[in-house]
């Protein structure tokens, strides 16, 4: 059976070492790390997120500012608000929280976010450091998987890595950080012929597709490293992308859903952002 990698526990761990850090600033120079999160409409999905961020910061000791603006925000009107972060030297990150309403010109609004600032790790600038390998600001989910292998001791190096999804917020970097890590990676898609074949080959499988419990037991090698970004809700019950219950009696590690890497992206959200807060002392 596998072992459960807990990202409510790992999280709390990263958010109590972030904790620390804000109070030895705080006492020697008064400064703490600051993040504005602006969030145009109603989407209630985008608002429980956006709440969870605004405690995560307030608990860690960040100054955080949630800037709620209506649905029928312009372009022009959202990009004034990101000029204004980003002249703002006590705002060290900004998230703008995605989706957008259709009258927003998305591309627009996330190039504009000054890359030293762009906690989500989006700005092209930031993911060609990513892409060739040099520390940068990393999207929050992919670095939160990343870091459950440096926390249960997993080594990387030389391992077949399989990747389910090229979406631009997990399956790409996700692609680019293990590739860092000295894996062996494998992209599939859509079009993929045979993903169950390619995956029986995997020691690691990242599975962030958006369908529920398609990886199942099929899929798995005995003693494979299991990570499941997907979230969806079957029947008022929250379930991944993997079928939990037959592909932990297989996997050597395995993150639940919920409880696994969610929490994780909101911590390395806050880790982001101290980030870019030291690069500015």
């Amino acid at each position: 059976m596998a072992t459960v990698m807990d990202g409510k526990i790992l999280a709390a761990k990263v958010r109590a070492e972030l904790k620390q850090k804000v109070d030895g600033y705080k006492a020697k120079s008064g400064r703490v790390p600051g993040l504005a999160v602006v969030l145009v409409g109603e989407d209630p999905a985008s608002q429980v997120y956006v709440r969870m961020k605004n405690k995560a910061c307030e608990e860690a000791g960040y100054k955080s500012i949630v800037n709620r603006m209506p649905a029928e925000t312009t372009t022009e009107e959202l990009l004034a608000v990101v000029n204004e972060y980003n002249n703002d030297d006590t705002i060290n990150g900004i998230l703008v929280q995605l989706p957008l309403p259709k009258q927003i010109d998305e591309k627009k609004i996330l190039y504009a976010i000054k890359p030293e600032k762009d906690v989500d790790g989006f700005h092209p600038f930031n993911v060609g450091l990513m892409n060739i390998g040099e520390e940068t600001l990393f999207p929050c989910t992919p670095y939160g998987c990343m870091k459950f292998f440096e926390e249960y001791g997993i080594d990387t190096t030389g391992k077949n890595a399989v990747v389910i999804g090229r979406s631009n917020i997990v399956g790409k970097p996700m692609t680019s950080l293990l590739i860092k890590a000295n894996c062996t990676v494998t992209v599939c898609h859509s079009k993929t012929k045979d993903i169950a074949g390619i995956c029986r080959q995997a020691d690691i499988i990242v599975a962030a597709i958006g369908k529920p419990e398609f990886v199942t037991a099929d899929f798995v090698k005995e003693g494979a490293v299991v990570i499941d970004v997907g979230i969806n809700r079957v029947d008022d019950k929250l379930v991944g992308d993997v079928a939990y219950e037959e592909v932990a009696k297989k996997a050597s590690y395995i993150t639940p859903v919920p409880g696994g890497v969610g929490p994780m992206t909101i911590a390395m959200l806050l880790a982001n952002t101290m980030k870019a807060f030291e690069a500015t002392l």
